[in-house]
C-alpha cells in the first residue's frame, strides 16, 4: 500500500534531483513479468528507488537484510516492496533466510512480477563493474526449474555524479538472458558460474568505466548542452531557485557530508523527500502571513519551478 502511496510523488521527484535521464531502450519499462532485472549497484537504495519510478509495473527490489532487524522497520520496507538479503558479513546464521526471501521471488514471478537484484551484492560509488554474486543465479536457475518463463534483463546504472543534485543518469539496458540460453543442469553447481559468465558478457558492456579522478571522462560521457534559448529562459527562474533552496540543501548537505560515505546520494534524497513538501509549504505560508495577499499561495508551484529550473540551468 506505501508503494503505491510514494509512488507518484517520487515520480515527480526524480525529475528535480536527475537533471537528465537518458535510457537506450525505454520499451524494457514496459516489460510484464516474470522478470528479473539484473543490475550493478552503484548508489545504494537510491538504484531500486529509479527503477521503481520508471517502469510501469511494480518493481520488487531485493535489499540487505541488516536493515530488517526492527520489526517496524520491517513492515515499512516490505510495504515498500523490498525483500531482504543476507550476506555472510551479516551473521551465518541469517543466510537461511535467504530461503524464504528467493521463495518469494519465485511467488513473485508465478504472478507475472518483476523482480529487481543488484548482482554485485553491495553498494560502491564507482564507475565500475565489480565481480557478480552468484544470487543471480540462483533465483534465475530455480525459476527455470520450476518450467517459468523467467527473462532476465542486463541492467546498467551509470550516474554523472555521486554528491550532487541535478546529475545526468543513463540507463542502459542489455539483451534478455533465457532459459536456451545456458547449457548444463539447472541444479548443478557449474551452471550457476556459466550464469554468472554469461551475465557478466551483458552486463560489461552496459557500465560506464571510468576511473574515480577521470573527470574529463566524465564530462564526456555525461555531458549534454542545454540550447541557448533554454539557459537565457531559465536563468531568473534558476538564480531565483538556487536563492530559495540554500537554506534548505546546505544544511542536510552539511549534515550528511562526512557521515553518510556511499549512501550519501540515497540518505540526501530520501531526506529531502520528504522534508521539501514541508519546505514549500512552510515558506509559501510564511510569504503570505506577511504580505496578506492569497497570490503567496501560487508559491506552491513556484518554488518548485524555480528549484527545477536551476537544476536544469546548472553546469554538470
Amino acid at each position: 500500500m506505501l508503494y503505491k502511496i510514494l509512488l507518484l510523488p517520487a515520480r515527480i521527484f526524480i525529475h528535480f534531483y536527475c537533471r537528465k535521464i537518458i535510457i537506450n531502450d525505454d520499451s524494457n519499462l514496459k516489460r510484464p513479468g516474470p522478470l528479473l532485472i539484473a543490475a550493478n549497484h552503484p548508489n545504494s537504495f537510491l538504484d531500486a528507488i529509479i527503477i521503481a519510478t520508471l517502469f510501469n509495473n511494480p518493481v520488487y527490489s531485493l535489499t540487505r537484510g541488516d536493515v530488517f532487524r526492527s520489526s517496524t522497520v520491517k513492515k515499512i520496507l516490505q510495504s515498500l516492496h523490498m525483500l531482504p538479503v543476507y550476506r555472510i558479513s551479516e551473521g551465518a546464521e541469517n543466510l537461511e533466510h535467504n530461503y524464504s526471501t528467493f521463495a518469494a521471488c519465485q511467488d513473485i514471478f508465478r504472478k507475472k512480477g518483476i523482480v529487481l537484484i543488484f548482482s554485485e551484492g553491495h553498494c560502491i560509488n564507482e564507475w565500475h563493474l565489480r565481480a557478480l554474486k552468484k544470487g543471480t543465479a540462483r533465483i534465475a536457475l530455480n525459476a527455470w526449474q520450476h518450467e517459468m518463463p523467467l527473462d532476465v534483463l542486463p541492467l546498467g546504472i551509470n550516474y554523472s555524479s555521486f554528491r550532487k543534485f541535478g546529475k545526468t543518469l543513463i540507463l542502459n539496458f542489455g539483451t534478455v538472458i533465457t532459459r536456451d540460453q545456458i547449457d548444463g543442469e539447472l541444479a548443478n553447481g557449474k551452471t550457476l558460474l556459466e550464469f554468472n559468465h554469461v551475465l557478466r558478457r551483458r552486463l560489461q558492456p552496459l557500465v560506464v568505466e571510468i576511473g574515480a579522478h577521470d573527470l574529463d571522462k566524465r564530462r564526456r560521457t555525461f555531458y549534454f548542452r542545454q540550447p541557448p534559448w533554454a539557459k537565457m529562459a531559465l536563468f531568473l527562474p534558476a538564480a531565483a531557485g538556487a536563492l530559495l533552496h540554500v537554506p534548505l540543501y546546505l544544511p542536510a548537505h552539511l549534515l550528511l557530508r562526512n557521515r553518510a560515505n556511499d549512501h550519501y546520494d540515497s540518505i540526501m534524497v530520501g531526506l529531502l523527500f520528504f522534508a521539501y513538501p514541508l519546505y514549500v509549504i512552510f515558506l509559501s505560508l510564511l510569504i503570505f502571513a506577511v504580505t496578506h495577499h492569497l497570490a503567496a499561495l501560487w508559491l506552491l508551484a513556484v518554488i518548485p519551478f524555480t528549484g527545477w529550473s536551476w537544476v536544469q540551468w546548472r553546469k554538470d
